[in-house]
């Protein structure tokens, strides 16, 4: 078997090995380390690229963002932040029919604001939604795809881990991702807004209704976000303005949150040690990830597959833009097998030089901000795509009461949704690349 072929090979048997329920990192260190051996005949070559790759991967100064953006997260969730959110866009539309799942989701793009991770916004706004949504007469399957959906926008409304990633993988600038994803994000949000009237309107009974809350309540509400919007001015408006680095922007976002979390008396000693933990966690399972991305990518590499598949691409002649669909096409199939980080660390080194080595009219800088966001918002899709969507599951979890194919039947909606997006973003790319 050639040295190509080895490569190939080794994708279908990384995807049996997920089916498995192997975990993704360890699955692809160990098909990485494996095929290093068998292409050099040795282990010296896996031993040493194993003594090198971590340091190498772990000693990337842009990769200190994530720790400092995943404990962001946590201090918003340990001082209330979240709360804060849901009781501000509560008292302004949750009267209206359907109000309390649109705040639910306005509340998720606030959160993911200060966030970053889907899976930790839709855990923290489904502890805070749900039980209010249930005492207002809420159909359980509206509730839980309203927040598995809300929940995606913690990866696509800046700042976003993910996007770290792409930017680290291609080599393109973090800021200006940052700022590319904000009006994506803006049309998930009233996307989700709009499937939650059209469908009321189909199922009238699956919401109920409360009495508006007085101007007074309502202004009282509003002013216990203004910690959120600051905190988000400063660190996305720093960052895009130059006023420092993203890691800085990072460090100064992760110290105004945990100040402002003590400051309102829901962080104290034990929170801030759930919070240290929390990100530490989280933390060591990306690193481990990123280690086994980054061997199993060697391997690719030593074999020539992103090279000669770029290559091949190239000399077929195909469209640019049909080869563009087709792989977001495989990203919507690889998201009821994977979580959206080992998407992007599996496929962008092989995907993105095919991509880049194409005409599609446009600089090497929008072309790869513009294909990251498509990427991001196809893998926001996989999220809650049923039947495996981890967000779905994230959301169960958190409301046993309804069933998990109440919840499918009613997230096909906020899908439809997300495809007409990526539809329309496909087709104007402008919509992507209007802030450079």
């Amino acid at each position: 078997m050639s040295d190509f072929a080895l490569g190939l090979a080794s994708f279908p048997l990384l995807l049996l090995l997920i089916a498995l329920r192997a975990p993704i990192g360890l699955a692809m260190l160990a098909l990485g380390a494996g095929g290093l051996w068998l292409v050099t005949g040795s282990p010296n070559m896996w031993l040493a690229k194993m003594k090198n790759e971590a340091f190498s991967t772990f000693a990337n100064y842009d990769l200190s963002v994530v720790p400092f953006f995943l404990l962001m997260g946590q201090f918003a969730t340990q001082g209330g932040m979240s709360r804060a959110l849901f009781r501000a866009a509560d008292a302004l539309i949750g009267h209206r029919k359907g109000g309390l799942a649109m705040a639910a989701i306005g509340a998720c793009a606030g959160f993911g604001a200060i966030c970053g991770s889907s899976l930790a916004t839709a855990a923290t706004m489904g502890r805070v939604a749900l039980p209010e949504m249930r005492a207002a007469g809420y159909a359980g399957g509206l509730s839980t795809a309203a927040l598995a959906a809300g929940g995606t926008l913690g990866i696509l409304i800046p700042p976003s881990v993910v996007l770290v990633i792409f930017a680290i993988q291609t080599e393109q600038n973090i800021a200006r991702l940052f700022a590319a994803a904000i009006v994506p994000g803006l049309l998930a949000m009233l996307g989700y807004v709009a499937v939650v009237a059209l469908y009321l309107r189909r199922h009238p009974q699956a919401a109920g209704s409360r009495a508006a809350a007085p101007w007074r309540a309502r202004l009282a509400a509003l002013a216990g976000v203004w910690p959120v919007v600051a905190i988000f001015a400063v660190v996305v408006g720093g960052i895009y303005g130059g006023l420092f680095s993203p890691t800085e922007g990072a460090a100064v976002g992760a110290a105004a949150t945990g100040i402002a979390a003590f400051a309102s008396g829901g962080l104290g000693l034990r929170g801030l040690r759930h919070a240290l933990l929390g990100t530490a966690e989280t933390t060591g399972m990306i690193f481990f990830i990123l280690l086994g991305a980054a061997v199993y990518n060697g391997f690719l590499g030593m074999t020539r597959v992103p090279q000669d598949l770029a290559a091949l691409v190239s000399d077929l002649g195909l469209n640019p833009l049909a080869v563009l669909a087709l792989m977001l096409v495989l990203y919507l199939v690889l998201g009821c097998f994977m979580d959206s980080l080992s998407m992007i660390l599996l496929t962008i080194p092989t995907f993105w030089p095919i991509i880049a080595g194409m005409d599609f009219g446009m600089p090497p800088e929008a072309l790869a901000v513009w294909f990251g966001i498509l990427v991001l918002i196809v893998v926001e899709v996989g999220l809650i795509t049923p039947p495996v969507g981890m967000n779905l599951f994230v959301i169960n979890a958190l409301d046993r009461q309804t069933p998990l194919s109440s919840t499918w039947g009613a997230v096909v909606w906020f899908v439809a949704s997300d495809l007409i997006r990526v539809v329309l973003i496909f087709a104007l790319p402008g919509l992507a690349t209007i802030w450079l």
